[in-house]
């Protein structure tokens, strides 16, 4: 599952990310239905990011958190966006702190080194859900032109999707009928072939643009919010069964 970004960087996509929740969620408020994860408000949101964060950091401290009640205590926050930074800012400094070899689980296909690891998982985690506030904030889910991420942490979180998400055995991508899908970025010229079966899905990079029985094509911030469920941006016939699927 490779990287072109560095540890720093995803750092820094984590920071951009938690700028643009924090901001959003002060814009359009705590108890605004989230239109991409229904029956969830901003604080219930919050409550979950801000557990993620703090689970990731004990994680590679080497302990083990029970989940329920950190989200709980983020719900319940007189400020959860100020708890949620407080999350962020732990973990922050975990990952700095972490040697390059610290030992901590991981949980994707061909995962990198656990700190390499969360920092790039938390930075797309945080990306995503930060996303979905702002979609709180419109009412609807946003396109492309509407975020601020970059293109090269969308390629980023299109390769961790694809070649780190999909192939694992629990993915519920799965047909009866053996296809492929392929999913072709525009402004990053190259694609990925998705071979789909009873059998885990195997993925592959190409140089260049991909062919396949289902398609969709975009830049590379369209595909990764469409992948994750987070924009109806780009028409394709491959959605049902991606959707339908519950591909993580």
């Amino acid at each position: 599952m490779p990287t072109h970004l560095t540890f720093e960087q995803h750092l820094a996509g984590f920071h951009t990310a938690m700028t643009e929740l924090a901001r959003h969620a002060g814009r359009g408020g705590l108890d605004v239905d989230v239109p991409s994860c229904p029956e969830w408000t901003v604080r219930r949101l919050i409550g979950h990011q801000g557990a993620d964060h703090r689970w990731a950091a004990a994680s590679l401290r080497g302990q083990d958190l029970a989940w329920e009640p950190l989200e709980k205590a983020g719900r319940s926050s007189p400020d959860p966006v100020e708890w949620l930074r407080d999350g962020a800012i732990e973990l922050v400094r975990t990952l700095v702190a972490s040697p390059a070899d610290v030992s901590a689980p991981t949980f994707l296909h061909d995962a990198p080194p656990p700190r390499r690891f969360w920092a790039r998982r938390q930075c797309h985690e945080t990306t995503v859900h930060a996303v979905d506030v702002l979609a709180a904030r419109l009412g609807r889910l946003p396109r492309a032109d509407e975020t601020w991420i970059d293109a090269d942490v969308a390629l980023d979180g299109v390769d961790e999707l694809l070649l780190g998400f999909v192939p694992r055995s629990r993915s519920r991508l799965r047909s009866t009928t053996p296809l492929t899908l392929a999913v072709t970025i525009t402004d990053a010229a190259h694609g990925y072939t998705v071979r789909v079966s009873d059998e885990p899905p195997v993925v592959v990079r190409h140089d260049g643009p991909v062919e396949g029985d289902r398609s969709v094509e975009g830049t590379a911030v369209q595909v990764y919010l469409a992948l994750w469920h987070r924009s109806d941006e780009l028409d394709s016939d491959l959605w049902p069964l991606w959707r339908d699927s519950a591909v993580l």
